[in-house]
Formats: C-alpha cells, structure tokens, sequence
C-alpha cells in the first residue's frame, strides 16, 4: 500500500497558520498545539518569546534599529564578536556578520578565495566538498552541496566543486584502513588529480544536518582532513551552522574532535530564531594574510552586523552561558539518543539511530540487513512529518538522505532549555507517528 502523500505538504498555501509561542509550544489559528521536537529547521534552541531576548531586542531597537556596519560600529556588535572569541577560542578571531546560514557559506568561500590571491595564490579557484551535505541556497553554497533534490534545477551555473563520498559509519565507503583514513585518502587523491595549485578549500559538516541525517564525522576524521589540507595549501572549512553554537553540545561542533579549521560558519542557534544572524569566522592567518594585501574583507552586505539582530545573539547567548545550557546539552545527548532507540525498539524499519546532544536522528530502511531505502515515490518523511503535525508534533523529516533520492530521516533538534516532560513527550510522539506511517503504509 502507497497512500497518497498529505496535500498540506504540496502547497505552504494549505498549511496551518501559527498565531503564538511560547517556551517549546507553538499554537495554531485552530487552537491545535505542537510541541516543537526539531526547533523548527534545528534553530529556536531556546524555544519561543523568551521575554529577556525579546526585551534585549526591543531595548535595541528602541535606541537604533540598524548602525550600518561601514559607517559605524556598535556594543551590541562588538559584544557578540568577543563572546564568539571566547567560545571559538584558539586562533578563530575575525569575523563577517551575515543574515543567515547560506551567507555564512558564501563568505566563507569567498573569504578563502580572498585568502588564495592574497598568498598570490589565485589559480586556487576550485572547491571540494562531499555528497550528502547541504550548505545553503545561495548559488556558491549549492554549488558545494551534495544535495541533489536540492541542487538539480541550478546545475550548470555553479563555481568549480569536486564531490567526495560521504564519511558516514552506517553506510561506509569501502577500501582499506579506518573510515576515517579511506576518507581522508579519498580527498587527499582528489586534490592529487586536480592539482593543489587548483584547490582552494574543502568544505564538510562536523556533524552533516539535513542531507544525512546528524551524521557525526567518525572518529579521527577531522584531524586526518586537517593534517591533508594543511600539506596541500588547502584551507579547511567547517560549516557549522546546523550543528554549531551549541546544537551537539559544545559551542563549536569540531571541538568534539580536537580540530581548528581555517574558517567556520555559523547561523541558526547564534540567535535562536528571534532575529536572521549567521557570521563567517576565520583564524588570525586568514585574516592577517588578508588585511596585509586588501585590508578588510571583500565580502559583506547592506545588513551585515545587524544592530537589533547581534543585540539578539548576545541575549541568547549569555542565556546559554548563564543556564549551564552547553553542558547540559552534550550531557542529556546520550539519553536523548537511548530514548529514542527504546521507543522504537522492535521497528525493523528503523535501520539507524544516530548524532550528538540535542541532534538526533532516524534512519528508515526497506531491509536492516542490506540497509536498502525505501523507494522515493513512496514520500515516507513527508508522511512522518504530516502525521506528527496531526499529533502536535514538529519535528524535521527529509528525503534522499542515501543517494540524493532516496532514503528517509527523521530529524529531532528539541530547545537546550526543554525540560525532561517536554523531550520525553517529543520522542514518545516521535516515535508514535513513525509507527503510524508505518502501519499505514502496510511496512510494520
């Protein structure tokens, strides 16, 4: 049985209309409540119409609403760029303020393209980046992408990308060593073949969001990418803005890992949703090779350190910091991930269980023992997801996870701050809908 995909996820026309929120619950114009088990596309981390970041930005903008950032500077500018140095710490020190995620990958690559001709390295044009990952919808951040229900209607018109295999422990690339070592061989061959003097960066997640599913980097990955990039000239990019300010515990992802990558980006849990803010972070290197040739980066835009938006960054984040909220996310992750399991303990569809802290996802398959997907047609993650919202649930299914076509996850991201009733309602409902989907698709 193929039951027909929910038309209220064909047309943003039939969706429900939100009228409120508060803390992890939304309400819709019906009075139907959700519990919001994903923090929408894994930002609202501290939940909605927190009254002290709403005071914060309302205080802002009762003063000046937008200081523009090439005639001025601001406190709430220069107070958000030295609590990002604090929590980046290490080398990580200069930064571009953007609006969102897709603009922090774009100028982290046009930062490191900066960087390559500042060295008199401009025959550094071309980027590597891996299948299953997703960094944005501007045309540079499709470009890196390894999306390809995303990228496909845009293909052709993107700047040079050379894609690697995903390094992802439930579906492993084969050849020998580690996954780690075949990964960190498969990029140190592609850049081989291109020529170094062709590379000017390789892009990855810590921890891939969307496209994979909460895939962690396996163990030692980074640090070998690292010691490849940094033999070849290459900078290394961490695009951070799923996984980052505190999403798998610590502030940056790749903390986890012990590495320090030339550039990062950063977005959705910076200011939690109450205002658009990404930033581009780059290390003293980048910077000071940089500001030797040009002087300042090239890269910026009308609302880049937007006043009320970095007012709103420092709010929540000296929310996280006061409230223990790091700790308290790497510590509740592991439990947050076995309760999961428990719950859908006896579901042969559930093929994988997987992420760090408050990042956690499920992995549906046809068959456990091959780790085949379900077809594509069959739209499973828009049904889990329509049928969570019909139980009060939001939580963040995708599709093509495996072969940018096919495969289906299921995505959980709860606030930092939601209480133990609130994660235990949001993986039991969770769970629930997956079963339901299932049964009602004759697959349970």
């Amino acid at each position: 049985m193929n039951s027909p995909t929910p038309s209220n996820l064909k047309s943003t026309a039939a969706l429900p209309k939100v009228v409120r929120a508060k803390g992890s619950y939304l309400w819709d114009a019906e009075g139907r409540q959700y519990i919001d088990g994903s923090g929408g596309p894994a930002v609202y981390c501290l939940g909605h119409a927190n009254e002290e970041v709403n005071a914060a930005v309302m205080a802002q903008m009762g003063a000046i609403a937008h200081g523009y950032r090439y005639n001025f500077t601001t406190d709430a500018l220069e107070e958000l760029t030295e609590i990002i140095r604090s929590h980046c710490g290490g080398t990580l020190r200069e930064m571009v303020y953007v609006t969102g995620g897709s603009e922090a990958v774009e100028s982290c690559l046009k930062i490191a393209l900066q960087y390559q001709t500042a060295i008199g390295q401009k025959s550094r044009r071309r980027f590597i980046s891996r299948q299953r990952s997703w960094h944005g919808n501007t045309l540079g951040a499709l470009g890196v992408s390894g999306f390809e229900e995303r990228t496909r209607a845009y293909e052709g018109a993107f700047i040079p990308s050379i894609k690697l295999s995903p390094a992802n422990d439930y579906r492993p690339i084969a050849g020998q060593g580690t996954l780690a070592e075949r990964g960190a061989a498969e990029l140190e061959a592609a850049i081989l073949a291109a020529g170094p003097e062709t590379i000017a960066a390789f892009i990855f997640e810590p921890v891939v969001g969307a496209a994979g599913g909460c895939v962690p980097a396996p163990e030692g990955y980074a640090a070998l990418v690292r010691a490849v990039c940094d033999r070849h000239g290459v900078l290394m990019i961490a695009d951070e803005v799923m996984c980052g300010a505190g999403r798998t515990g610590p502030w940056r992802a790749l903390a986890h890992d012990g590495v320090e990558p030339d550039l990062m980006s950063v977005a959705k849990g910076l200011a939690a949703g109450y205002m658009p803010l990404g930033a581009a972070i780059c290390t003293t290197k980048v910077w000071q090779a940089i500001c030797a040739v040009d002087g300042a980066f090239g890269t910026g835009h009308t609302f880049t350190g937007h006043t009320a938006a970095c007012a709103a960054g420092v709010a929540v984040q000296r929310i996280v910091a006061r409230e223990g909220l790091l700790a308290r996310v790497t510590a509740q992750g592991p439990q947050l991930m076995a309760d999961w399991a428990t719950a859908l303990a006896g579901v042969e569809a559930v093929g994988d269980i997987r992420g760090r802290g408050h990042f956690i996802a499920a992995e549906l398959v046809a068959d456990p023992v091959t780790k085949t997907p379900f077809p594509a047609e069959r739209k499973l993650f828009m049904k889990v997801r329509a049928q969570a919202m019909a139980n009060g649930l939001i939580c963040y299914p995708v599709g093509g996870n495996v072969d940018g076509t096919n495969g289906d996850i299921v995505i959980l991201a709860p606030p930092y701050n939601a209480t133990q009733a609130e994660l235990d309602e949001i993986i039991d409902k969770a769970a629930t809908s997956i079963k339901q989907v299932l049964r009602a698709e004759g697959l349970a």
